[in-house]
């Protein structure tokens, strides 16, 4: 029990007659709160998740052995998940947030499937990449951003004459499970049959474009320094659960908090982020995570750095949780 001699807060001492108590409560399926008020009742949020630095030169080696150890086929996803050291029951990156590195040759593709968890893909390296989502066939190439929203059909794959496809999968898998609301299901078919995808009269809770071309999103970056990927229809984030975005780093940033995990990837340059107590010296294609209400700020070395980064800001919002601080 963590104990406060603060007026409001729990301070009760242990004897042997609550002692007893105590036992008896469990034994039918109770407890006291004021045993574990403080700890579940924070005065700030106190994060599980550690900021973690994946360094991309650390991590590569076993994203290229995982395609000769293990088929796209058997896997289903063949995927190296990035797993917090804090977050490890959830199999989390960040808060509720999870965030892996799946690797495709040419030729290989993935049986076509739907859940309950919002997903997204930015695109880290090579050439032939393609996602199909309820029907749309969507060409990808390196940097792009792809959506499959909750409840949408999607399968993905490579060309049979592109090359060894990276990408960085981020989903809200550890929320949906929190909630217990999540589902999963296999198509009828192995994979979908693409088709012309109407958006008339779009009402749907996510962006209308799943794909964001890289060329044009760094167009708009360069002019206003932050470029939010949007749902066009809303000026929304693309999902209810999921924001992402692009930050062009040329000097340090301000220091700032808030509710709400972050990930970040490294889509180009080199640079440093102090995240709390600890500073991450980072280059192209490394991924960094910012647990909820922890201090940072970031920096580039030589010019200019452009960070690619997920959140569940849209989530924090929704249910009126979201607050920063700037001190």
């Amino acid at each position: 029990m963590q104990r406060e001699n603060v007026v409001g807060r729990a301070n009760v001492e242990d004897t042997p007659e609550l002692e007893a108590y105590y036992q008896a409560l469990e034994g039918e399926q109770l407890g006291a709160l004021w045993n574990v008020a403080n700890e579940i009742e924070p005065w700030f949020p106190q994060p599980k998740s550690i900021p973690t630095h994946w360094s991309w030169k650390r991590i590569e080696p076993y994203v290229r052995k995982a395609a000769s150890l293990v088929s796209a086929e058997k896997a289903a996803r063949r995927v190296v998940m990035l797993v917090n050291p804090g977050r490890k029951e959830w199999s989390a990156a960040a808060g509720l947030l999870y965030t892996g590195v799946q690797v495709m040759n040419p030729g290989e593709f993935t049986s076509a499937h739907r859940h309950q968890a919002s997903a997204l893909r930015f695109v880290m390296e090579g050439k032939g990449a393609y996602t199909v989502v309820d029907g749309e066939r969507l060409t990808l190439g390196a940097r792009d951003f792809v959506l499959t929203p909750n409840g949408t059909w999607h399968d993905h794959g490579v060309e049979a004459d592109g090359t060894q496809c990276i990408w960085q999968d981020g989903l809200d898998i550890p929320l949906m499970n929190s909630l217990d609301a999540n589902f999963y299901e296999v198509h009828p078919e192995i994979v979908q049959k693409p088709k012309q995808v109407s958006k008339e009269n779009w009402n749907k809770p996510y962006s209308p474009t799943f794909l964001y071309k890289w060329d044009e999103s760094y167009r708009k970056l360069k002019k206003e320094g932050v470029f939010e990927y949007r749902n066009p229809l809303t000026g929304g984030p693309v999902m209810p659960t999921i924001g992402a975005d692009l930050v062009l780093v040329n000097k340090p940033t301000s220091w700032v908090r808030h509710t709400g995990s972050m990930i970040y990837q490294v889509a180009a340059g080199s640079g440093w982020s102090e995240v709390g107590e600890q500073r991450f010296e980072w280059q192209e294609k490394d991924i960094f995570c910012i647990p909820s209400w922890t201090r940072y700020r970031h920096g580039a070395h030589d010019g200019e750095a452009v960070l690619f980064s997920f959140n569940d800001l849209p989530a924090m919002r929704a249910l009126a949780l979201y607050r920063e601080s700037h001190d």
